[in-house]
């Protein structure tokens, strides 16, 4: 509804991002907080480069109301909401938020989630919701099918039939699924620790798990030959991060719960984990806390306080005498680098650019842009156009650099670029264990 009354930027008493206070489950309250977010941001502007959110908001609110934030509609919110795709660069390039403690205290992706925490309270979950957000199952399922899964996924009418009953676009390339997981081969190498302890305890996430186990084979093998003690444990899940796109705070909390009996342990002993996927490190070091129950919140919190990047850990101790630049080989020339938006969302700098460095005769150029995957969104119908479009800056930085080998620390980034780049980056740590064993780079 229409005010004459002047806009304040100050929180609302509607105001919260946690979802163990009632007013977070409050719509009325959770409106008072949208209608404050979309007045300071259409004052501000900042965002308008990074999804279709806000520069459809501005022409919501600039061509559809004249000026007026508070006429816009709940429709026209739900369309804004649904196009975020929670990059989170917004909140990285925001001067009004928690973390920058400033008195606004405004995150914009943190006030999407709590949107769609509501909208999944009043809907029943799609086929889709059910697929995207369970990867594990997903997983399991595709095993079961002995190949069959990897076979349809690359055939024209099962990717129509799969984009007509699940959503899932027909065009969209997906990864494989893997005959045996990062855990089965864990298993069979003696590598699952049965006690807590080491320096390291690895999550490999449900991504490595079931579909491209090489890359924590790799990341083992990197941290083997520096000197790290680093531990394997058997039934991790999901990190939960596909669920709480889709709001859904009670499947988010189930596969927290199973990870936290694990990963405790661990972190009591001194352990650092580390988390391969940057979604899944994000998940974990900076959602995760906020969305358990009160009475885990500690748990989290301690082991969110030991989550690290593998190559941010690898970093913190490239001054030590174990630190190892024994390379057999080295793709000398340039490597082209994609900076992550989630790993840019945590602060940690690009510790996997800088470990590149490290290889003989090697330069490095660094692309920051998005590349538009970001979860589960590229792989939706309503997602597939725009992730392609707003990658388009990224595809485009990494191709001028003219670079033979091209490189992120995301898994989904680097499926990204091979479908729309033409070229599939390495993560920085396979690119190492390469180095290591002295593969060639041809």
């Amino acid at each position: 509804m229409s005010s004459d009354k002047p806009a304040s930027y100050q929180p609302t008493d509607g105001l919260t991002y946690d979802p163990a206070e009632p007013k977070y489950w409050d719509r009325k309250a959770l409106d008072k907080e949208i209608n404050r977010a979309f007045e300071i941001c259409h004052g501000c502007r900042m965002c308008f480069k990074y999804c279709d959110a806000f520069p459809n908001l501005f022409d919501i609110i600039d061509e559809g109301h004249g000026g007026d934030v508070a006429a816009v509609t709940e429709a026209e919110t739900a369309t804004v909401m649904d196009q975020c795709f929670q990059c989170k660069l917004c909140e990285v390039q925001c001067p009004y938020t928690p973390r920058d403690q400033h008195e606004f205290q405004l995150d914009f992706p943190a006030l999407v989630h709590r949107w769609s925490a509501q909208q999944a309270e009043k809907e029943r979950p799609r086929i889709r919701d059910r697929v995207l957000a369970n990867p594990d199952r997903t997983g399991r399922a595709a095993r079961a099918s002995l190949g069959a899964a990897n076979v349809a996924n690359r055939m024209k009418l099962p990717r129509w039939a799969l984009e007509k009953t699940v959503g899932i676009h027909r065009e969209k390339l997906l990864p494989d699924f893997a005959s045996e997981t990062f855990e089965a081969w864990a298993r069979k190498e003696n590598r699952l620790s049965p006690e807590p302890g080491g320096e390291v305890v690895l999550f490999q996430t449900c991504y490595v798990q079931n579909n491209e186990p090489s890359i924590g084979r790799d990341v083992l093998e990197v941290l083997d030959r520096n000197g790290v003690d680093v531990r394997c444990v058997a039934g991790l899940q999901c990190c939960g991060m596909p669920a709480w796109e889709q709001g859904r705070l009670d499947w988010v909390r189930r596969q927290a719960t199973a990870n936290l009996e694990l990963l405790l342990p661990f972190v009591e002993k001194g352990a650092k984990v580390l988390a391969i996927n940057p979604t899944c490190s994000m998940m974990l070091r900076r959602e995760q806390p906020r969305l358990v129950e009160s009475t885990q919140r500690e748990a989290a919190e301690r082991v969110a306080a030991a989550v690290m990047d593998p190559s941010e850990f690898l970093w913190s101790i490239q001054k030590e005498e174990r630190f190892s630049t024994d390379f057999k080989s080295s793709p000398a020339g340039t490597i082209a680098y994609h900076a992550p938006c989630h790993l840019r969302a945590q602060g940690v700098g690009f510790k996997g650019r800088d470990l590149l460095k490290k290889l003989p005769d090697v330069t490095v150029t660094t692309t920051m842009e998005c590349c538009g995957h970001d979860g589960t969104f590229a792989m939706k119908v309503e997602g597939f156009e725009p992730s392609a479009r707003i990658g388009r800056k990224a595809f485009d930085g990494l191709a001028t650099a003219e670079a033979k080998l091209w490189s992120t620390d995301c898994p989904l980034a680097a499926l990204q670029f091979e479908q729309h780049a033409g070229q599939r980056p390495l993560h920085p740590l396979t690119i190492l264990a390469r180095a290591y064993r002295g593969d060639p780079f041809d």
